[in-house]
């Protein structure tokens, strides 16, 4: 398989103390791979500064190409985007002028598809064709997740990176946001996800990565994770 996306002796630090160390890791095109761990392991970190948002040391490669120094520009330029954990909407923009901006960069660099990939958007959430020109704050949780997914995929990107997308969403509809980002994979998105709900997690990740205190102690397949007794006791509760 080819890699898309790939660290090596990825770190990252603030100030002496250092939250990610020297982490390895791949992504493969049309991958689903997850990174779990408890609270604070540097989850976080790790996409934050993936994408540019954040310092970092060590090797970051996209499609075979080092990037010497990770930008959100960058990244954004050569195809990434990320769904932070708490979304960042504008919640007095309609849900169509968040889709929009979603797609501002393609627009600037001359690429005037955002009518047409907005029906691509639409048909993978038929909920927010119906919400259009609804406030983004008047949205439920899962509703307002689709829309910071479906932002993302405004800029049709070749890795999506999300940021524990369950969050902040009734346990009911967690079940139904995963399944949305298997659909998304299976439009040819690579997808790099934490999420909280390790079980789910694993359920749909084609590979997966632990991390524990800002170091990857374990990684495998997602049903080889989801197996694995230490993982069973340590995470999953069982």
């Amino acid at each position: 398989m080819t890699t898309l996306f790939q660290l090596q002796d990825f770190s990252v630090a603030y100030g002496a103390v250092e939250a990610v160390h020297q982490v390895a890791l791949q992504v493969n095109e049309g991958e689903i791979v997850t990174v779990i761990g408890p609270n604070g392991a540097g989850k976080t970190t790790l996409l934050c500064a993936a994408m540019g948002l954040l310092p970092s040391s060590g090797s970051l490669s996209l499609g075979g190409e080092r990037i010497a120094r990770p930008s959100v520009e960058a990244m954004v330029a050569r195809g990434v985007a990320l769904v932070p954990e708490r979304r960042e909407l504008f919640g007095e923009m309609p849900v169509e002028d968040n889709l929009l901006l979603g797609g501002f960069y393609r627009w600037r660099t001359g690429r005037r598809d955002q009518k047409e990939r907005m029906d691509e958007v639409f048909a993978i959430f038929p909920r927010l064709k119906e919400r259009r020109a609804q406030l983004a704050s008047t949205l439920s949780g899962g509703e307002r997740q689709m829309l910071a997914i479906g932002r993302a995929l405004m800029a049709r990107p070749r890795l999506l990176m999300l940021d524990e997308p369950s969050w902040g969403i009734a346990p009911m509809f967690v079940t139904k946001v995963l399944e949305v980002i298997q659909r998304v994979n299976e439009t040819g998105v690579t997808i790099l996800l934490v999420e909280q709900n390790l079980h789910k997690a694993l359920s749909i990740a084609h590979h997966g990565y632990v991390i524990q205190t800002g170091r990857i102690v374990m990684q495998g397949s997602g049903r080889e994770l989801a197996d694995n007794e230490d993982v069973k006791k340590a995470y999953l509760g069982l």
